[in-house]
């Protein structure tokens, strides 16, 4: 554990590898002098995010990231932005706040309901109230319980909760009206297993014949209800096939869009062969840091596939020999991208 001190500016008294035993860190924070100033708690919760938890200051990839925020009556800044951008990385945002406003002073707070602006679940389990200073050290024992149940903590990034995953769908004559339906159930099957939300994992899709279109961006669905809808509705187009334009278009229309904290996660289907090259526009995705899985039905061709595929093309390219056998593939590509994910650095 380490301490942030915040007034008007925030400060590191000490980060997360400063003290390796509970007797020098008791000492450290004995010894900790009183800065004064404002209670710019929105200020200091952007220099966490920033700053806090790198690797440098001995963040472990491993373990879940705990903020701990200690107020007196409410914050001088805004939380609402600050506290949005921590939870996205992944950041699991407590907030004790001691003597709450009066009612005469709930006029000078500047931002009204801004514990649950702050944190992940809006339930209770994130946020303590304090009558008094006096009473502290009651809320120790359960605090300290909330913050080690690792199962509760919402924000704690993890393989479901932290990509944005855009599917381009192959709507070309070759795929067929019920065939398509098919496709769309396979996307939907996919997209349910995720946790999304505006802050955790977004979904987006795309649908290309000889030419392409945004069925839904990132930014346009924040409930899995609505996610699976908008897939329902996709309509069925028609037409050649030019996979590569739409692997540009997507990485262009789609992924420029992406959250800088979320992992770029394209699913590409397609039943036959483009009429355009896919290596060059594969390979600008890839250097985009977009994670690309190939998926081929019937006339796919294996060469196009693997190209389309982020190295190793196994774990990233799949084939299947007709469209009712699609589903076999949902749990194996979560699974592959959970590896992936797990198997990754990560602040």
């Amino acid at each position: 554990m380490g301490i942030v001190q915040y007034g008007d500016d925030p400060s590191t008294e000490f980060n997360l590898k400063t003290h390796t035993n509970s007797k020098d860190l008791r000492n450290a924070i004995e010894k900790i002098p009183q800065r004064g100033g404002l209670s710019n708690a929105g200020k200091a919760l952007s220099f966490v995010n920033k700053n806090f938890f790198l690797d440098a200051n001995g963040n472990r990839g491993g373990a879940p990231n705990v903020v701990v925020v200690v107020v007196d009556g409410w914050p001088t800044d805004q939380v609402e932005e600050a506290s949005r951008l921590a939870r996205e990385s992944g950041i699991n945002i407590f907030f004790v706040t001691v003597e709450a406003a009066t009612e005469i002073e709930k006029q000078n707070v500047i931002e009204p309901n801004f514990v649950d602006k702050a944190v992940c679940r809006t339930n209770g389990f994130y946020s303590i109230n304090v009558p008094s200073w006096f009473s502290l050290h009651k809320v120790v024992q359960p605090l300290v319980k909330r913050v080690c149940d690792t199962d509760r903590l919402a924000c704690s990034k993890t393989c479901l909760n932290s990509a944005d995953i855009g599917f381009v769908i192959d709507g070309s004559s070759s795929v067929g009206t019920g065939n398509f339906r098919t496709v769309l159930q396979f996307v939907a099957n996919i997209s349910k297993e995720f946790e999304i939300s505006d802050t955790d994992t977004r979904i987006g899709a795309v649908q290309y014949t000889y030419e392409q279109r945004l069925e839904f961006s990132f930014d346009k669905y924040s409930t899995k209800q609505d996610v699976l809808s908008a897939i329902k509705r996709i309509s069925y187009w028609s037409g050649g096939t030019s996979t590569g334009a739409a692997i540009s278009y997507a990485t262009e229309q789609l992924f420029s869009k992406s959250k800088p904290n979320k992992r770029k996660i394209m699913i590409l289907i397609t039943d036959g062969r483009s009429y355009d090259d896919v290596s060059v526009p594969a390979m600008a995705a890839h250097q985009n840091g977009v994670i690309a899985y190939s998926i081929g039905v019937a006339w796919a061709a294996q060469d196009e596939l693997e190209a389309i595929a982020t190295d190793p093309d196994k774990e990233h390219s799949f084939f299947v020999d007709e469209f009712d056998n699609l589903y076999r593939f949902v749990n194996q590509l979560i699974q592959n991208i959970c590896t992936e994910f797990n198997s990754q650095p990560r602040n």
